[in-house]
């Protein structure tokens, strides 16, 4: 546990560095927003931030949340992962990588596999297109939903 912590610290430390790089000013809610998302592996909504950060910051609003997500988005710290018309959520992971996505709770799990660059290749082949880069989403029962369902 104390490793990851230390972990998540180094992120935080890195995180901070290069939003002051890039003349962003560091708030104590700023860093604790970056806090959460590094933390996260839900991979959270907007509200679900503000409902966790909020008792904690008289001062914080949703429109807080969501300029900070914006500037880290800009800065390249979190990926914005949308789906259809449900509400955006945020990856704090920009490296490339996979989900997992629960079709009953909606839970979102990260996984890694070799990036799939051959299919960029022919797609462009056979298209056209310059492609800039992809998304691959795999659906599925989540453990939990499917021990729920057992029951």
């Amino acid at each position: 546990m104390a490793v990851e912590q230390h972990s998540v610290e180094i992120k935080l430390q890195e995180a901070v560095q290069q939003l002051r790089g890039q003349g962003v000013r560091i708030t104590p809610q700023r860093q604790a927003v970056l806090a959460y998302l590094i933390e996260a592996d839900t991979h959270p909504t907007a509200d679900e931030i503000y409902k966790a950060l909020s008792p904690k910051f008289d001062s914080m609003s949703v429109a807080t949340i969501y300029n900070n997500l914006k500037v880290f988005k800009e800065c390249g710290l979190v990926t914005e992962l949308t789906y259809g018309d449900a509400a955006s959520r945020y990856d704090f992971e920009t490296a490339n990588h996979y989900h997992v996505i629960c079709t009953s709770c909606g839970k979102i799990t990260d996984f890694q596999y070799p990036r799939l660059d051959e299919v960029e290749q022919i797609a462009q082949h056979l298209s056209g297109h310059q492609i800039t880069h992809h998304r691959m989403e795999i659906y599925g029962i989540c453990p939990e939903c499917a021990k729920k369902e057992e029951r």
